[in-house]
């Protein structure tokens, strides 16, 4: 059994001037037999537009600890599915595998510890993709250099409660206007 009921991370990774490539996982990782687990099961059930799959790293490669990616947006073609059931299904369980092999994930706990990720795909990555104008590989190393990084930030507690606060009166949220007022 795991020590690790339930951490949760999240990380944003973008190219500058690239947003459509950006990467946005949010992730829970926690021990099957705990609540990362009854979720991670119940997840197994689809809902149209948000299908659930597992991290894979190719045909028969499931990661491990076992993942489960589920997208943040309805995927409505097939660019899209495609994108999500490949390139960033492969990013996703490659950063996943690498946080084992470094040390992140403890390698120990790996058959008792299970992710749930959620993944955002940029709805217009499909007529980029479609004029053959997406960066493939920019969209790819998003997505696995911030799943690391949540995962990284979800097992280190961070950011720590103290640096919230600390931060409270000088960041803001990135889509709030600056001509709002803020309390």
């Amino acid at each position: 059994m795991s020590k690790i009921i339930m951490k949760a991370g999240e990380a944003t990774v973008f190219s500058e001037g690239k947003d459509v490539t950006a990467a946005m996982p949010e992730i829970v990782i926690g021990a099957v037999d705990g609540p990362v687990g009854t979720a991670f099961a119940n997840m197994m059930a689809q809902s149209k537009g948000h299908t659930a799959m597992f991290a894979v790293r190719d045909i028969n490669q499931l990661v491990r600890p076992a993942s489960m990616m589920v997208p943040k947006v309805t995927l409505k073609d097939s660019t899209n599915i495609e994108l999500f059931g490949g390139l960033v299904q492969a990013a996703t369980a490659d950063a996943i595998l690498d946080c084992v092999i470094e040390g992140i994930i403890p390698k120990d706990q790996v058959n008792d510890l299970c992710i749930i990720s959620l993944v955002w795909i940029d709805p217009g990555c499909a007529a980029l993709a479609k004029e053959g104008t997406l960066d493939k590989a920019d969209m790819y190393k998003n997505n696995y250099d911030a799943t690391k990084l949540a995962i990284k930030r979800a097992l280190n507690d961070e950011p720590t409660i103290d640096e919230l606060i600390a931060n409270r009166h000088k960041i803001k949220h990135c889509m709030w206007e600056d001509s709002w007022d803020q309390k």
